[in-house]
This record gives C-alpha cells, structure tokens and sequence, in this order.
C-alpha cells in the first residue's frame, strides 16, 4: 500500500528484457530484497540491491496494463516505498495496481488526461487519483478524461512536470469506488 506521494525522482538506468534497474538514493535507505516500490504508480519487487541502484522484474501483464514498457535508459521515473501503519497519510489509500494508461493532452500546471471510458465512472470532481504514482485531486470530470491542477511543487519533484501532449502515464482510480461498485451489484439484480 502506498500514499501516492512521491519520494524521489529515479532514473532508468538500464533494461534487460524483463528486468530493469533503477537508480536511486532515498528509497535504497531501508530496502530489501522482496520489499516493494512503486515505480510511477506501478509495485515493483525489489529482486537485486547495489551501491546507488535497485533491480526489479516485470510479467508480460506489467507491461500490457502500465507504460514501463515505454522506459528507457537515462528517463526519471517517481519512486515511493509503501506506506508504514505508523506513518502519516498523506495523499490518498494507493495500491499501486494501475488501472489502465492515460495520456497527457494537456500539460502541467493545468494537467488534462484522456483515459479509457470504462473507468471514467470511477472518476468524481475533487476525488483521488493517482498519475504516475503521484496523488491528485481531481478538478473536473471530462467525457474522455479529467483535469488536475499541479502546484509548482509537485511539477518539480515528480516526472509531471516534465511530461508533455502524448505521454503516456499510469492511472489507478480510488480504490475505494471500486469496492463499493461492487457491494452494490447485489442490490442492483
């Protein structure tokens, strides 16, 4: 479980077929092998530790339902640990089990995604999501996506302020919405 906000920018420092290796600083300080991080929204297990450096392993089913499959060497990613039960909450409840890939039509700091319709329901004005790993609050509710307003901050310390029309970024809706869509089809037959 994660909180959606992001600890530290990360870079890609290499690709090998289904393993990736990641630099990074911050979230080295307590890691472990079989630990999780959330690499732009999407957990990871850490499978290999070095000085500087982490390695993870993705399934063909990672790559279908994220944009990992997109990175390459030298690009950033946000990288955040999992949530502790004794640490403060605060973006949102986030698992990091990506719902689908949105892209950017718009950039930051008025950020505009297009997402799959299908999820679209899911999506309420001044609600949570997660892009990319990084908790937003949504501002409006679009036919084909929603609007979120970066402040300067987290343009600067996340991958959002670099990203720009056509990039593709990792979704997760509240999970929340999910569950409760789901105790009401029984009273919905």
């Amino acid at each position: 479980m994660f909180t959606g906000i992001v600890e530290e920018l990360g870079t890609v420092v290499a690709r090998d077929g289904y393993r990736y290796r990641f630099g990074a600083q911050l979230v080295l300080e307590d890691a472990k092998i079989g630990d999780s991080t959330a690499v732009n929204g999407c957990c990871l297990t850490v499978v290999e530790l070095g000085d500087g450096f982490w390695d993870a392993e993705v399934t063909d089913e990672t790559l279908a339902r994220t944009n990992l499959g997109d990175l390459q060497p030298g690009q950033r990613v946000n990288l955040e640990r999992p949530v502790r039960l004794m640490d403060r909450l605060g973006g949102h409840l986030v698992q990091g089990h990506v719902d689908a890939v949105g892209e950017i039509v718009e950039p930051a700091p008025d950020l505009r995604v297009r997402m799959p319709k299908e999820l679209l329901r899911y999506v309420v004005a001044k609600g949570s999501i997660t892009v990319d790993g990084v908790s937003l609050t949504v501002v409006d509710v679009l036919d084909d996506g929603f609007t979120v307003a970066l402040i300067p901050h987290t343009a600067e310390v996340t991958t959002l302020g670099i990203k720009g029309p056509g990039d593709r970024v990792n979704l997760e809706v509240d999970v929340m919405a999910k569950h409760v869509e789901r105790l009401m089809e029984a009273y919905a037959k």
